[in-house]
């Protein structure tokens, strides 16, 4: 009963807010879009440069010389975390939610500016290498970094309408409540991403690159 009455409220809940889950998908699908027009507007010296150094990582990839997964590991989970750690901190700030969009809009524009790199410098080949070196851990940071933003975005704006509007009565505290679950939720979903892109992707990596030689 209370699992039906849970997924109950968490429906009419996306509902609700159906609007700024839909704009912030789109946003930060403009910022994989943008990401990838930037590669376009790179000069000649600037892609042969950054390809250089991109294909001595893959080299060593390919030679089993990468740091070890625990470290990598490591490494991936405390960024992540402090991206959606900072998200979440805006969120309960009056003046942060313009810079909640502004951080996921620029980690799409990361997302299609890799991908669009590869791609546009390797052909099928980058396109092999951006499935097996983005594509696993980000099937679940993705989904993580637009629902922390949505989530951010909707407590930021009970902050500014609980301040600001005498007439709004609702009491913060059991959505403040809910917003640290939903923090610890992600921080989950984090690790098991992070773990993926340590132990996963460098395998699929090595893989793909003595494959399509």
């Amino acid at each position: 009963m209370k699992k039906r009455l849970y997924q109950s409220d968490a429906a009419s809940y996306f509902r609700e807010h159906s609007s700024i889950f839909l704009f912030i998908v789109i946003l930060f699908l403009m910022g994989v879009i943008f990401g990838a027009i930037v590669v376009n507007s790179m000069s000649i010296t600037q892609k042969e440069d950054l390809f250089y150094y991109l294909s001595q990582f893959f080299g060593q990839v390919s030679n089993g010389k990468v740091a070890e997964d625990s470290d990598l590991f490591l490494q991936s989970f405390f960024d992540n975390s402090k991206f959606i750690g900072l998200m979440w901190i805006l969120g309960i700030s009056i003046i942060g939610l313009p810079v909640i969009l502004i951080l996921l809009f620029l980690k799409g524009m990361v997302v299609g500016f890799t991908v669009g790199f590869l791609v546009s410098q390797m052909g099928w080949k980058g396109f092999m290498l951006a499935f097996g070196s983005i594509l696993p851990q980000n099937l679940i940071n993705i989904p993580v970094f637009i629902m922390m933003a949505a989530l951010s975005v909707i407590f930021s704006m009970r902050m500014i309408k609980k301040q600001f509007m005498k007439k709004y009565g609702q009491p913060i505290m059991p959505f403040f409540k809910r917003y640290i679950v939903a923090l610890l939720a992600a921080v989950i979903f984090i690790s098991v991403a992070s773990g993926v892109e340590a132990y996963l992707s460098p395998w699929l990596m090595k893989t793909i690159i003595h494959t399509v030689k």
